[in-house]
């Protein structure tokens, strides 16, 4: 049953809503004045406030911003026989969800309380929602090299500097570059991931850049590349040592002018993105060998953010057991295990080529084939890959 509060110093007022809103199912508080409403909001979640403006003491515009202050979750519907156009203007701006006069029209009233409740309802499930992403997207690990990659990011994901992340496959090098946009300035625009490595060689151009209709075969269409998709925010081109050279140099002309040109397309197009790229090639071997692009490295490479390995970071394994462990569970709808201490001992020591997505496939096995309890023997036979 959702819960109203009515902060009005007119009894015959709150008797009156009273009626009318547990008519309609509603679960009713009522408050003679706002330092009683304050003391209630204090104590109890309510779904919806209803607020007089001219009350004795305390008004109701001071009531409302230490209601901004204590609960901004529950919104706040101000009702005054003393109202004009300024004053509710006022209680907008100071964080009111609306404004009705006295003596409130019931459809109205009605229809205003059920419009703040939804959006409070919307606004409950978003945080649910960031929580989760940003649960699923946590970097976690307190050992002194992951620290400092922390560090590295927070200092880094303000500017529009170009980031080069290097790292062994699964070390997580996607979620450093996720971190670095969200903690930057154009987290509110997108980011675009292109997996170099898994797009042909001859299409590369055209999904970086776009194409015009008739520029090939099966161009029925003008489409727009990542690059453009990725206006205002970053785009980030994952296992960029898997590019073509053609495809460098296109991208090292965007880098210098930022502008672009799609395939087919002599138009030149402004972009304005941030470039995050990831590699878990040593790009220095790759230049000498003639595979990348010296000028293109130095231009990426403003700043140069490392993975280390798991092996490098084997005291973070308790915690990614147990992050993985509440993840996995709920993602499987299977109740909570445990791991023994000596079972995380076992897992300390094996070699994870594969480093986080192989310890994370491991952890899944284990739950999914082991018992609640799940032992350092568990991890002997389950864990470790059979030998050759």
């Amino acid at each position: 049953m959702s819960r109203i509060l009515i902060i009005d110093d007119e009894k015959s007022i709150r008797k009156t809503l009273r009626e009318i809103l547990e008519y309609e199912k509603f679960k009713v508080d009522e408050a003679c004045d706002g330092a009683e409403g304050l003391a209630l909001i204090k104590k109890e979640k309510y779904d919806v406030v209803l607020c007089d403006i001219k009350m004795p003491k305390m008004d109701g515009i001071e009531v409302l911003e230490k209601i901004m202050d204590y609960s901004a979750d529950s919104p706040v519907i101000m009702i005054s026989g003393h109202g004009n156009i300024e004053t509710a203007v006022e209680a907008v701006k100071k964080g009111a969800f609306d404004f009705i006069a006295k003596p409130p029209d019931l459809n109205r009233l009605l229809v205003t309380i059920r419009n703040a409740m939804d959006k409070s309802t919307l606004v409950a499930e978003t945080k649910v929602l960031k929580k989760k992403i940003s649960k699923t997207f946590d970097i976690v690990g307190e050992s002194g090299v992951i620290l400092q990659v922390k560090e590295m990011i927070d200092k880094v994901a303000p500017t529009d500097a170009r980031v080069l992340i290097t790292g062994e496959n699964g070390t997580g090098k996607e979620l450093v570059a996720r971190w670095l946009h969200e903690k930057s300035n154009r987290a509110a625009a997108q980011l675009v991931e292109v997996n170099c490595a898994a797009i042909p060689s001859e299409l590369i151009e055209s999904e970086l850049f776009g194409h015009e209709k008739g520029a090939f075969t099966s161009a029925v269409a003008q489409r727009k590349g990542k690059f453009e998709q990725a206006e205002g925010g970053t785009i980030f081109l994952d296992e960029i040592g898997d590019m073509s050279l053609s495809a460098q140099a296109k991208v090292l002309r965007a880098l210098q002018e930022n502008k672009i040109a799609r395939v087919g397309g002599d138009k030149e197009i402004k972009v304005n993105v941030r470039v995050i790229a990831a590699t878990n090639k040593d790009l220095q071997k790759e230049i000498a060998a003639g595979h990348f692009r010296e000028d293109l490295y130095h231009r990426l490479s403003v700043i140069l953010i490392h993975v280390p390995s798991l092996n490098d970071r084997k005291e973070d394994i308790p915690l990614l057991v147990h992050h993985f462990l509440d993840e996995i569970c709920k993602e499987q709808n299977i109740p909570v295990k445990n791991f023994t201490k000596e079972a995380i001992k076992e897992l300390q020591k094996i070699s994870w080529t594969g480093n986080i997505r192989e310890l994370r496939n491991v952890i899944e096995r284990l739950i999914i084939l082991c018992d609640k309890t799940i032992s350092d023997k568990d991890v002997i036979i389950y864990a470790k890959p059979a030998k050759k």
